[in-house]
């Protein structure tokens, strides 16, 4: 055991990523960072066999990302049987393009005397600029059928398995069709001073991309007493980017180097103004996002809606018959008595939001509407339920109702495998949880920074106790909803 440590080296450690740019006699190195994760190139273990002192340095071209890899080491395993060092060659060549294993000296050759990057763009369309920190950014937006689009996500393929847990490279040779459905944000900054005479104005700070799926229309949102003739195939191309769609936002980094300064803030507002801006797209939704991307979204989504007015329109009816919300069996909660239901249809699809971001962002706020000290006071205060003199405790019964009929309908089934008083404890933990990440999520809201600054950390708050179980009417009640566990957030957000 002691001989394989010896020859064993983390992976994460020895792996050294570099942008650099031409200097005046040398490459300049802007920025040095190391991978987040190395499990699916080197294996779940994130280790490398056979070598001593080992070094990697990925080096990329800051503008174009043009790559290069430099191996060195102390020592090398000999083979020994099936034994044997890792073949680095073999396993990075899978995750990058045959150019990026040249030798040094060509590599540096080619990027210090590179004539055109001194009057290098992004490619795409500049969709906002913006400042931070007295230093310049630019954001483009890029369709993946553009070959020089193709070939800067090519290079940048491998920051997915380094950067993105779960994430996986882009198929870059699919059909023209396939490809058309995809669009791709880069964030750049405008670099001044050149230090040689080839540096090149731009330095890649993070990118996304997102995919168009097509929706399906209803029959009655389409003529059918129409007298032109149809004809296949038809007699003028049918542009993807014409046709009604849902964007799914899949990939999305901020390279480590850049993070912390309100990027992703950026980046993910000028995406969403995009979306909002074309009239083919009718819902935004993400794929498979991490917990930090969740605050992110969250962050932007709520700061969104309270700017354009649509939050401020949303109102808890906290004055309802008391009798409606009393326990009995088969009760459900009066959601169109305690909300305007055709309102908040139609500032969801305004926004262009998906069902579940919305809600999310509807019990956010309706919370942020309960004064501190009622919702700190947990169940202690809410014996009267719906009968409470105190308008506070009113809302936040209410609200507890509305966040405890979502729970229990998106998790119906695994529920309903559970004793009543199981059910029961279930929802009240996931509401405890809940209730705790909202309330995490308010105070940085309230707060100063952008949201990749404060919000990325989760805190979990206790488990808060119910007084009697006249709050869980609803529970006994038959609902539809769909499969979820019950205290976990589901990461996928079609809906």
């Amino acid at each position: 055991m002691a001989d394989e440590d010896k020859w064993s080296s983390n992976a994460n450690e020895v792996v050294q990523i570099s942008l650099v740019q031409p200097g005046a006699e040398s490459l300049k190195s802007l920025s040095t960072f190391p991978p987040q994760f190395t499990y699916s190139i080197f294996g779940e273990e994130e280790r490398i066999f056979g070598y001593q002192t080992l070094n990697i340095k990925l080096r990329f071209a800051a503008h174009d990302l043009y790559p290069n890899v430099s191996i060195s080491y102390d020592a090398r395993f000999k083979t020994v049987g099936d034994t044997k060092a890792t073949d680095l060659l073999e396993v990075l060549s899978e995750f990058l393009p045959p150019y990026a294993f040249d030798k040094a000296s060509i590599y540096k050759a080619r990027i210090q005397g590179d004539a055109s990057a001194a009057t290098f763009k992004p490619p795409g369309k500049l969709v906002e600029s913006y400042t931070s920190k007295g230093r310049k950014y630019e954001i483009w937006c890029a369709e993946l059928t553009d070959p020089a689009t193709r070939l800067l996500l090519e290079r940048m393929q491998i920051f997915i398995s380094f950067f993105i847990e779960g994430g996986t490279p882009l198929l870059l040779d699919d059909q023209e069709w396939t490809l058309a459905r995809w669009r791709v944000f880069f964030v750049y900054e405008q670099l001044s001073s050149p230090t040689a005479p080839n540096t090149y104005p731009y330095s890649i700070v993070g990118y996304s991309t997102s995919y168009r799926f097509l929706t399906y229309q209803h029959a009655a949102s389409v003529s059918l007493n129409s007298s032109e003739p149809f004809t296949f195939p038809p007699e003028h191309p049918i542009s993807v980017s014409s046709l009604p769609s849902r964007a799914r936002i899949s990939q999305f980094l901020i390279l480590p180097p850049h993070q912390g300064h309100s990027h992703g803030t950026h980046l993910y507002n000028t995406m969403i103004s995009t979306f909002l801006a074309d009239p083919a797209c009718t819902e935004i939704t993400v794929e498979d996002p991490n917990e930090a991307f969740d605050d992110l979204r969250d962050y932007c989504d709520y700061n969104r809606l309270r700017t354009n007015g649509a939050l401020s329109q949303i109102k808890l009816n906290i004055n309802i018959d008391p009798k409606s919300t009393t326990r009995r069996i088969g009760m459900r909660v009066p959601t169109s008595k305690l909300l305007d239901k055709p309102l908040l249809k139609t500032l969801r699809l305004k926004n262009k939001l998906a069902p579940r971001q919305f809600d999310r962002l509807v019990e956010l706020y309706l919370l942020s509407q309960v004064p501190p000290h009622n919702r700190q006071s947990g169940t202690a205060r809410l014996t009267q339920r719906g009968r409470a003199s105190d308008e506070g405790d009113r809302a936040y019964y209410y609200w507890r109702l509305l966040v405890k009929q979502r729970i229990y309908k998106k998790n119906k089934d695994v529920l309903m495998q559970l004793d009543r008083m199981e059910r029961i404890d279930k929802v009240e933990e996931t509401l405890g949880e809940q209730g705790g990440d909202y309330e995490r999520l308010l105070r940085a809201l309230e707060g100063k920074g952008g949201a990749d600054v404060e919000v990325g950390v989760r805190r979990d708050r206790g488990k808060r106790r119910i007084i009697d179980d006249e709050e869980y009417m609803e529970l006994d009640g038959a609902a539809d909803g769909s499969v979820e566990p019950p205290a976990k957030r589901r990461r996928e957000d079609a809906g």
